[in-house]
């Protein structure tokens, strides 16, 4: 049997179709829709009650079990009828994991948009009974002729939110520091960072807490770096990484970095080395030129001392015969 909120999102549906206009665009604009040089066709958020100012995205919110609506807007600026095809996904641009793509449904999959003409298209969003408290993104892909339009969709489901943020994978490389940030709670967070390194004889960085250029999703994994152009030059550092965010959202990491002049050393170690080899070679060679001739003459399995009692025996045989 269907559900209270599929019945509920079925009509609201049926009711936005109804709803469905279009609106003329003024005769100014002028051009093909997606051809280079002419006016390319639009979609974003449908403007407010009164008309003015435009959403930069999509935002809905309310608890589970609710069923959400709003209006899509797709304009057409060119001469001739623009066709364009609807669907949900995940996350902008369908990469996200906790996206709302599959809880959108548009009043239709395809509208085709006269010349010089503005379509509203209705949209619900059901948020089903055991989605998860916190934020939540998607999308409404719009693919029209040879372009497709993102407009990102922010939900935000009621109960309670769980603020939770760690810094993991910090390497240090060159002149950069590597971090990789993960929300592990179920709100966006706008994530700050503290950034401190300490080498064997005191402080070689140190940059006080700041907020970071990224909002990271629930779920989410973000790679950044951190520049670091004054590294020391012969030294041994363990660097640390302090991120918190609004909620009570805090973690931190550490990593450890050995920082040696290689090409110096390795500059100065070739000349000793190749000095101790020559000597090496030369002591090899004097050796060599000191070795007695007869040592080399000795008979296999005689040693000098066998040879010295041979001649004591042939010289006390001739004393005997005399």
């Amino acid at each position: 049997m269907p559900s209270p909120t599929g019945h509920a999102a079925r009509l609201v549906l049926a009711v936005l179709l109804c709803a469905l206009a279009t609106t003329p665009v003024a005769a100014a604009v002028t051009g093909p829709a997606s051809h280079p040089g002419g006016a390319a066709w639009t979609a974003r958020p449908a403007a407010g009650g009164s008309g003015t100012g435009g959403r930069p995205y999509f935002y809905l919110e309310g608890p589970p079990g609710t069923v959400l609506q709003d209006r899509l807007s797709v304009t057409n600026p060119g001469r001739s009828p623009l066709t364009v095809r609807l669907s949900g996904a995940d996350g902008a641009g369908g990469k996200g994991t906790n996206g709302t793509g599959r809880w959108l449904r548009t009043a239709a999959t395809e509208v085709t948009v006269p010349a010089r003409t503005r379509a509203d298209v209705p949209f619900t969003l059901t948020v089903p009974a055991g989605a998860t408290p916190g934020d939540h993104s998607g999308a409404i892909v719009v693919r029209g002729g040879d372009r497709s339009v993102d407009v990102r969709v922010r939900l935000r489901v009621g109960g309670p939110t769980l603020a939770a943020l760690t810094v993991e994978d910090v390497t240090v490389s060159g002149r950069a520091i590597r971090y990789t940030l993960v929300n592990r709670g179920n709100t966006a967070l706008a994530p700050r960072i503290a950034v401190r390194a300490d080498g064997v004889f005191g402080t070689l960085l140190r940059r006080e807490a700041r907020t970071l250029p990224v909002r990271v999703r629930p779920g989410e994994r973000v790679r950044l770096t951190e520049s670091w152009r004054d590294v020391p030059a012969l030294d041994a550092a363990t660097v640390r990484l302090r991120v918190t965010a609004a909620g009570g959202a805090r973690g931190e990491a550490t990593a450890r970095a050995v920082f040696v002049p290689w090409a110096p050393l390795t500059a100065g170690a070739l000349p000793v080395l190749a000095a101790a080899g020559a000597g090496g070679y030369a002591l090899r060679r004097r050796r060599t030129g000191e070795r007695r001739p007869d040592d080399d003459e000795r008979p296999p399995g005689r040693s000098p001392g066998d040879r010295q009692h041979s001649g004591n025996r042939h010289l006390a045989k001739a004393g005997a015969e005399s």
